[in-house]
């Protein structure tokens, strides 16, 4: 299947930058674009200009007052009490020079993606620099400043009155997405990542399910340390073809984080790319089945920015732009220019061998565990479910 797609970016995406030893570094951006024209994937008439969101855009859900002290921030006018209030200048989230007009360039190439496929022009869309799923309304948290998901789905809400179903596969729980829309039943989150007993940021257990309307409309799925593939995937795709079919979406939005990866250094996940290729595939399957295609993806977490996310974020634009993903070696080309950069020995193929997944003595409990909190979190959608049909 050959679907029509866009693919947001600018060079823009790199001035996202804290410090040159900050673990989120958006070079992947880039990375994976090169790989994905190397590779022939990818063309200028693919590329879609981003937008700068406005101020009025990004107040579709953050403070006012967080927004000014975001600019005040960015050109060294803020004592350290104003910022701590706020969330910013911590080691997850420090100061770096016009960080509004960096985050508010994240935050328009998402609204890019969004109307390019809500006003019809393209069936899928993807900006790999947005996905920043920790900001909260009047603060920054977990390296992120903006949550561009979060304001996508208002202004969806606002300006196409559609119903959005957001899921989000990094290893970090998609707290600031969630509580966005805890109490509203026109949109659905379903996050799968590493429990929190061990992870920031700490939440996202199965009893968080949404308050008054919104109730039964959040599922969360705590995966335990050291889950492997095969419990990963069984979990992702049994979660959201049920949940699809019990929300009946007009629109999907995925975050995409690849941070679950067992070469990530910041998580305890033990996936490969296998997973990373499922994770694409089933979206754009259900984004057909129930959506009119209408899918809109991010990017996130990831910090093996060199081994890892290249290959698990160019096999989302496989997906969108040839209905499959890329099997065998990489273009040597992309190889040969990076690797003299890259701390590590680049791959040169787009698979994993499963060998780099250490012997994980617990994995059949493991997966026992990760079935019986995926039977929890959807119980009451199976119950709704059962009683509407």
């Amino acid at each position: 299947m050959t679907c029509h797609a866009a693919f947001i970016y600018s060079n823009e995406f790199l001035n996202y930058h804290f410090h040159s030893d900050h673990p989120f570094n958006q070079k992947r951006v880039m990375l994976s674009k090169d790989l994905l024209e190397k590779q022939n994937l990818l063309s200028e008439d693919d590329i879609r200009a981003h937008r700068t969101a406005t101020d009025e855009e990004l107040a579709l859900f953050h403070d006012k007052a967080y927004i000014n002290t975001v600019k005040q921030a960015g050109i060294s006018n803020l004592t350290a009490d104003e910022s701590a209030e706020y969330g910013i200048g911590t080691e997850d989230t420090p100061i770096f020079s016009n960080m509004h007009k960096a985050s508010s360039a994240l935050v328009g190439g998402t609204l890019s993606a969004v109307d390019a496929v809500l006003k019809g022009e393209a069936e899928h869309a993807v900006n790999l620099g947005g996905g920043l799923h920790h900001g909260f309304k009047r603060k920054a948290s977990g390296f992120c400043i903006y949550n561009d998901g979060a304001i996508a789905i208002k202004y969806i809400r606002k300006h196409y009155d559609l119903k959005v179903l957001y899921v989000d596969t990094d290893a970090h729980h998609g707290d600031g997405v969630q509580w966005a829309f805890y109490d509203d039943p026109n949109v659905c989150t379903l996050s799968i990542h590493e429990t929190g007993r061990y992870l920031f940021p700490g939440t996202g257990h199965i009893n968080e399910r949404g308050i008054k309307e919104g109730h039964g409309y959040s599922f969360n799925l705590p995966i335990d340390a050291f889950t492997e593939d095969e419990s990963f995937i069984q979990v992702y795709e049994t979660a959201f073809r049920e949940i699809t079919d019990f929300f009946q979406p007009d629109v999907i939005l995925t975050q995409n984080g690849a941070d679950a990866h067992v070469n990530d250094p910041l998580t305890h996940l033990c996936t490969t790319m296998e997973s990373f290729e499922r994770i694409p595939l089933l979206a754009h399957e259900l984004a057909h089945q129930y959506c009119n295609g209408r899918w809109i993806a991010l990017g996130g977490g990831g910090y093996d920015m060199w081994r890892v996310v290249p290959r698990a974020w160019a096999q989302i634009w496989s997906v969108m732009k040839t209905g499959d993903i890329q099997r065998g070696p990489l273009p040597p080309d992309w190889g040969s220019e990076w690797q003299s950069e890259s701390p590590v020995t680049l791959p040169k193929v787009w698979q994993d061998d499963k060998k780099i997944v250490p012997n994980i003595p617990r994995k059949a409990d493991i997966t026992e565990k990760n079935e019986r909190v995926l039977q929890s979190s959807l119980k009451y959608a199976k119950n709704k479910l059962n009683g509407t049909r």
